[in-house]
């Protein structure tokens, strides 16, 4: 049985004040499965003026995965969408060829709450054309005093609605009270789990918020003790066959390819094209190498 690796995850700053704990990519783990990126954003309360505000910027060879917690959040995008998404529901995002975005709080002075996660595009559909879809219900169902929600790919006779291009897996797990969960694993699968809130006990270790748990593959069962008032985030996924790059918002398989979509988003090329309604368009950092 493959040993429970714990990973800190990492203060970063989004802009603007808007502080975030990362748990993916790390030195120790770059991936579960497809999941590439894990950012915990909050809880945090914004003033009565202010809120969260992340200007236009683009993505290629990823889907932005938004699961909200609390709070409001509205999405802009350069194929025309506009949707607000609230508790309890994921915006996908499938960046493919190319796309560009907004996301800001709806309403000044709320308190925010939110995973945000990137899953990455398996070559074959690395160049698919961009996409945006949200989902208002997912499965859900209670197991003694806690309350699971799959938020990715199946669980028993559950199917998540979310539309993926790899096998992947996502469920989170919120309970009041202490509760002990019984979960049945696929061990051809590698798992991971963000305790949001509260803490988690997994293999005899207890795993507090923000510290990412990486339990491997080869696991066919996870027993877990939850904390009163904790929100666990349970990921898993076949190990990705091929590594990936990933420069700013960029992912892809060859240097080239990010630097092709790095100049054509500074040159305002129409492949990512204008957001309606962008108040500011955030600019690329230089590539970390040359000569491509």
């Amino acid at each position: 049985m493959p040993s429970l690796i714990r990973i800190p995850t990492r203060p970063a700053e989004l802009g603007g004040g808007m502080w975030v704990r990362r748990a993916l990519p790390t030195r120790q783990q770059r991936m579960v499965g497809a999941w590439c990126f894990l950012d915990h954003a909050g809880p945090v309360e914004f003033a009565a003026d202010q809120g969260m505000h992340v200007g236009a910027h683009p993505h290629i060879g990823l889907q932005t995965f938004t699961w909200m917690i609390e709070g409001e959040l509205v999405h802009h995008d350069s194929l025309g969408n506009e949707q607000i998404i609230r508790p309890g529901q994921i915006n996908l995002m499938t960046a493919g060829h190319g796309i560009a975005h907004t996301e800001d709080s709806l309403h000044p002075g709320q308190r925010l709450h939110a995973a945000q996660l990137w899953i990455a595009l398996p070559p074959e559909h690395q160049d698919c054309a961009p996409g945006f879809a949200h989902y208002p219900e997912l499965p859900q169902w209670q197991q003694n005093d806690a309350t699971l929600t799959l938020l990715a790919g199946r669980y028993g006779d559950a199917v998540a609605p979310t539309e993926l291009f790899s096998p992947l897996f996502g469920l989170d797990i919120t309970s009041r009270r202490q509760a002990a969960i019984e979960l049945t694993l696929n061990p051809d699968f590698e798992y991971a789990l963000l305790p949001l809130t509260g803490s988690a006990r997994v293999y005899g270790e207890s795993i507090p918020a923000d510290e990412f748990a990486y339990l491997g593959q080869g696991r066919d069962r996870l027993s877990l003790e939850v904390a009163a008032d904790s929100k666990i985030l349970l990921l898993g996924g076949e190990a990705f066959a091929e590594p990936v790059l990933m420069w700013w918002n960029f992912i892809g398989f060859d240097k080239a390819r990010i630097a092709q979509a790095q100049a054509h988003w500074e040159a305002g090329d129409a492949r990512f094209g204008p957001v309606p309604g962008q108040r500011t368009r955030l600019s690329a950092p230089p590539l970390p190498w040359s000569g491509v």
